[in-house]
């Protein structure tokens, strides 16, 4: 029975790991397109790449918060930076502040674009409704958001099995086209490599919301397996993805597409059916992370509020700080999902090497992966 129980943990983090992981740029395609698709037939191996990079670091972190018994992201890092901690502790903050901005922006361009491409809308205009909508449930609806979460991450989970796989079946043909055109094309393997490593470093800023699932494990080195796992379901989901963008990759107007999943189902099998099936999905995966990063940031200006007599009793604190993330994600997203996808995370990549790529590294050689006895 104990075993089951560690086994069930160890999975579950690994899930944590993906539903973190899958966030409204997956979901719309534009992340796996921008980051691998993009630079040829080495999209293929990328995202393994990407994967194993982020797993040593994750279980890393996971294995030392669980070591040292550290479960939020601020003693956590105070205990591994050190002496350094006051540098690197705050600018860890700093980092986090700014995924705090650009993710939940990233959701509102995401529902945006879905929604303009799907009523023929003014994107301004389906980026207000989607805004005014996540303001409404992330005053109002976060626990229920919180609750139904892992509901709505296997539905989207299942939503892209069903949209993905037979489009990839119905479509080889398109696919060993594209690979044909991509070996034939000349790519830069070192761009591609660089790629990959920019989408790894931008997902290392997801340690701050990790750290706090290493309490469950049973022993540190659990964190390892759990890790090991998770990079085998996002590396199994993230080589779907690229073959099913592969199947419209050879179509003049695939590169310039905001919402690349939804371009290959109006092109795909069932389009009829799959295409308002995946972008109710996309919108709502979308919308769920926008609230709660809306949410988790309300609650970091606000602090612990007091017990509520009704759900529908908010301060006025809440309120404004929360109209405030709002508009600041609106404005933000007006630059364009591409943009954000392509720009944004790569910024944030930037940011996250000196604050977290290079003092790991370094911690894991002084250190020798944190089993050198002080």
């Amino acid at each position: 029975m104990k075993r089951n129980k560690t086994g069930a943990i160890i999975l579950g983090v690994s899930f944590v790991w993906f539903t973190t992981h899958f966030g409204g740029g997956f979901a719309s395609g534009a992340q796996i397109y921008s980051y691998f698709v993009q630079y040829g037939i080495g999209c293929l191996f990328m995202p393994i790449l990407a994967m194993a990079y982020n797993a040593v670091f994750f279980a890393y972190s996971l294995r030392f918060a669980r070591k040292h018994e550290v479960y939020d992201y601020r003693s956590y890092n105070n205990a591994f930076y050190g002496r350094f901690a006051p540098v690197f502790s705050n600018l860890f903050e700093v980092l986090y502040l700014c995924v705090m901005c650009v993710a939940p922006a990233v959701a509102f361009a995401t529902g945006g674009a879905t929604l303009s491409e799907l009523t023929g809308l003014p994107y301004l205009v389906c980026t207000l409704l989607i805004g005014v909508f996540i303001f409404v449930v992330a005053i109002f609806g976060t626990d229920m958001v919180r609750k139904v979460s892992s509901v709505l991450s296997v539905c989207i989970i299942a939503g892209l099995l069903v949209v993905y796989i037979p489009n990839i079946i119905s479509n080889f043909s398109g696919i060993t086209e594209a690979a044909s055109e991509m070996v034939e094309t000349d790519f830069s393997l070192g761009d591609a490599l660089y790629s990959a490593f920019l989408y790894g470093t931008f997902q290392l800023s997801n340690i701050a919301v990790f750290v706090q699932h290493a309490k469950s494990f049973e022993k540190p080195k659990d964190a390892v397996k759990s890790m090991g796992l998770g990079f085998i379901i996002n590396s199994l989901i993230m080589l779907m993805v690229v073959l099913g963008l592969m199947t419209v990759y050879t179509h003049p107007d695939a590169a310039g597409q905001s919402v690349p999943t939804l371009f290959m189902v109006q092109n795909g099998v069932g389009s009829s059916f799959m295409t308002p099936l995946i972008s109710i999905l996309i919108i709502l995966g979308a919308v769920s992370t926008a609230v709660n990063m809306v949410a988790a940031m309300v609650k970091r200006v606000c602090g612990e509020m007091p017990v509520r007599k009704t759900r529908f009793q908010v301060s006025r604190k809440e309120v404004i700080t929360a109209i405030i993330c709002c508009l600041i994600d609106f404005g933000i997203a007006q630059f364009g999902l591409l943009t954000l996808v392509q720009q944004a995370y790569s910024a944030i990549a930037y940011l996250a090497i000196p604050v977290i790529l290079i003092p790991y590294i370094i911690h894991m050689i002084v250190t020798r992966f944190d089993t050198k006895k002080a």
